[in-house]
């Protein structure tokens, strides 16, 4: 499960939008926003982030293990 909470952080200390980042990867922010909602996405995309966003230690974003 994507830990969202700290991808959100990090996009905004990167200085971008929600919507910033989905033009970036190439999908409309309504899609954008239902895939982090989820905490679903492709590899494809989580590689782009990883590159945009500068995510030094993705795992921890992309595979956190989320306790309830």
């Amino acid at each position: 499960m994507i830990d969202t909470n700290t991808l959100k952080g990090l996009i905004v200390k990167k200085g971008l939008s929600q919507k910033a980042l989905a033009d970036k990867l190439g999908v409309t922010p309504k899609t954008f926003y239902n895939k982090m909602s989820k905490g679903k996405f492709n590899s494809d995309e989580m590689y782009k982030m990883i590159k945009i966003l500068g995510i030094k230690e993705p795992s921890k974003i992309f595979f956190a293990n989320r306790v309830t």
